[in-house]
């Protein structure tokens, strides 16, 4: 009934296996990849006709992780797989930028990926190998798809490469980067690193690339074996004459356009230029007019790059556009940091909380919490348009990743800065790069709000024009359009010591070693630049937090007292935050932490929590209230919820006929502590403190 085909490979340790014909036979291609103990169902399916007026490639992927896969159900009221996670979002968009430029130019039909993880092994992630079993599926589809495309993720343990590492070996890295490209070039790099050099970074590209050939060969072997017959397709030719019609009806206004600096002026004079071109067209010349305007237009961008040196909007190809960094813009946020540069800015607040306001994930792997959030939101005004506001599109989620990677290796570390931190930035501006303007935004930002980076981190994003002649021009800090017409999109983020991050996209067939070791020498020449233009709004973090902030202080307890703090139900510690109004969080190990915005509501909360879990001394003075007043004595609140009994002819050195002649209810007085005996109980005494008063003043 089946016939099933199957190569199996020896990959970074553990079997890599790429199994076809048995499940899913309807898709155009179906792969059934497992490495290790982990999963992936992958699904490769297009349309046979194209839509009319596409002027676009429509290939969507989606990765999607079951619950079963970890022996789980999921949460919520349901009990089903709802909407897509961030780790899914992330994962979808991985898969879908090696691929999308390795299909044949030209070919526009309707097509969609599926990626379903259905095992988890907890050691290996699926995201790699749903990259490769997509790259599998499309490769023996008969879809004109000009693969395979490889991948593999890349550690540094203890200064060696270590190939597609376990969950374990990530735990102890100093680099994460995912690296997806062909047998000649690399097409994808995405990574978060801590700080290490251009030269390590390359040799983690080069690394990666050299040891991906494996699974290659491996989708290579099996198409030989399996592959459907390929789609009678190829790309339809230009009309040659209205190429021509076109060049000389738009060429000339089109240069005229691009001599413009100013972005929005430029883009009226492109649409005026484009508009004019395709007056008198035939109605069945406009469908095609769109695409040969777009060619005519990129040639005319990149062929003045390549020509003269310069660049759209005047500048060579390694000038950073001008920089203004402020801090401190919103003076009621906790932190905040306007950074512009060129017509590109963005607006990041940055805010404290408590352990109380962290994330909680729920991933395969497990629940996890985590404390510091980045929310990249990219609203249509800051490119002039108007546009729908909806939910968070994969571009913000990727975007906002981006720059929590290049940040997240300078934070410190929970037990230094107890605080949990969510950053969002506020893109008002865009003409390239948002994603790097974000992460010099967030980096001043957090430094605004008194958290101590290790150091500032900067971010640029790299271009490039490569012809066929082998011409070619690496661009620092592209505009929109050079990102638009341009080969790559190269983001470089890192401190001056070492890269944080890096990632890559390109459009073509893929880069060489010599262009990307250009490339990210000339960003850190770049990166530097904008360090020191940063460095003229704030150096480092403030000292302490902006008042309104809270504050947090950590007290260690034995474990034993942890119940004690909490009391019955939350009883004591719901009592604590709501007289003190700090909140309180407590860990397993006995950590405590206080969480307050005002020095009193801290102080009185921690020397509760300190009545609490210490035990008064014998011989020690302390400053209480009388809660209640009996013909013997009076009771006094002197340790937190402590009291202790004054015995009347403990109340005064002379004989005390009435308690009341004394002292009253609520009145504060000082007590020593006489003598705590086995059951707790303790015996205070007034009279004590006024004969050491009076001993110390008789001294002086």
């Amino acid at each position: 009934m089946f016939e099933v085909h199957r190569k199996e490979v020896m990959w970074g340790g553990r079997p890599l296996v790429l199994e076809t014909g048995k499940i899913a036979r309807q898709a155009d291609g179906a792969v059934m990849i497992t490495y290790g103990g982990t999963q992936v169902l992958c699904t490769a399916v297009a349309a046979r006709s194209l839509k009319p007026g596409m002027d676009f490639f429509p290939l969507t992927v989606n990765y999607q992780e079951k619950a079963y896969a970890a022996g789980k159900i999921p949460g919520g009221f349901f009990k089903r797989e709802a909407r897509p996670s961030e780790k899914e979002t992330l994962t979808s968009r991985l898969i879908d930028r090696p691929l999308r430029p390795s299909f044949v130019s030209g070919f526009k039909n309707e097509t969609q990926v599926i990626c379903t993880v259905v095992a988890h092994d907890m050691e290996n992630d699926p995201d790699v190998i749903a990259l490769v079993g997509a790259s599998a599926a499309l490769t023996i589809s008969g879809i004109p798809f000009l693969g395979p495309v490889g991948a593999a993720r890349v550690a540094y343990v203890d200064g060696d490469y270590v190939l597609n590492p376990t969950s374990e070996q990530m735990e102890n890295t100093d680099l994460d980067l995912v690296i997806a490209g062909t047998s000649e070039a690399v097409l994808m790099i995405e990574s978060e690193a801590s700080e290490l050099s251009e030269e390590q970074m390359l040799g983690a590209v080069m690394y990666g690339h050299r040891e991906m050939q494996t699974v290659i060969d491996a989708i290579i072997d099996l198409a030989e074996e399996c592959a459907k017959e390929p789609w009678d397709y190829s790309p339809p030719e230009d009309d040659a004459a209205l190429v021509e019609k076109l060049k000389s009806a738009a060429e000339s206004g089109l240069k005229e356009a691009y001599k413009e600096q100013v972005k929005q002026t430029r883009t009226d004079k492109v649409s005026d230029a484009k508009k004019a071109a395709l007056e008198g067209l035939e109605e069945d010349e406009l469908e095609a007019a769109g695409g040969i305007l777009k060619k005519i237009e990129k040639n005319i961008v990149r062929g003045n790059i390549i020509s003269t040196g310069t660049r759209i909007d005047g500048r060579d190809t390694k000038t950073v556009r001008p920089i203004v960094s402020e801090v401190g813009p919103l003076p009621r946020s906790h932190g905040s940091a306007l950074f512009t540069r060129g017509e590109t800015q963005a607006l990041v607040v940055a805010t404290l909380g408590t352990g109380q306001d962290e994330q909680i994930m729920d991933a395969l792997e497990g629940e996890y919490r985590e404390n510091f959030m980045l929310h990249y939101n990219f609203p249509p005004y800051s490119v002039g348009e108007v546009g729908r506001m909806g939910f968070t599109g994969r571009r913000e989620v990727g975007h906002g990743k981006l720059a929590w990677r290049a940040v997240h290796p300078l934070l410190p570390s929970k037990d230094v800065f107890p605080y949990t931190l969510r950053v969002v930035s506020e893109v008002t501006e865009s003409n390239g790069s948002s994603s790097m303007a974000t992460v010099c935004g967030t980096s001043l930002a957090l430094m605004d709000a008194g958290v101590p980076l290790k150091r500032p981190v900067a971010g640029i994003a790299m271009g490039l024009i490569l012809e066929e002649s082998g011409e070619f021009a690496v661009l620092s800090d592209i505009l929109g359009d050079e990102d638009h017409l341009g080969d790559m999109d190269f983001k470089v983020a890192g401190t001056s010591e070492g890269i944080t991050s890096l990632q890559m996209d390109i459009k073509i067939s893929g880069i060489t070693e010599e262009i990307m070791r250009i490339a990210l020498a000339q960003a850190t020449e770049g990166r530097n630049h904008i360090l020191d233009e940063m460095g003229k709004a704030l150096e480092s973090a403030r000292d302490g937090v902006r008042d309104g902030a809270p504050r947090i202080t950590q007290l260690q307890v034995k474990k034993d007292k942890i119940r004690d703090i909490i009391g019955t139900g939350g009883k004591v510690i719901r009592e604590i935050c709501e007289v003190t109004g700090a909140k309180i969080d407590i860990d397993d190990d006995g950590t405590v932490k206080v969480a307050a915005t005002t020095t009193e509501s801290a102080d009185a909360a921690i020397n509760w929590i300190k009545s609490i879990v210490d035990d008064p001394e014998v011989g020690v003075i302390y400053t209480g209230k009388v809660v209640k007043v009996v013909d013997f004595g009076a009771f006094v609140n002197f340790f937190g919820n402590r009291d202790g009994l004054v015995h009347i002819s403990e109340l005064a050195p002379q004989r005390v006929a009435k308690v009341t002649d004394i002292v009253n209810e609520g009145d504060e007085v000082r007590v020593k502590v006489l003598e705590i005996d086995g059951r707790g109980k303790v015996r205070l005494s007034i009279k004590a403190v006024a004969a050491e008063d009076a001993k110390e003043s008789a001294e002086d």
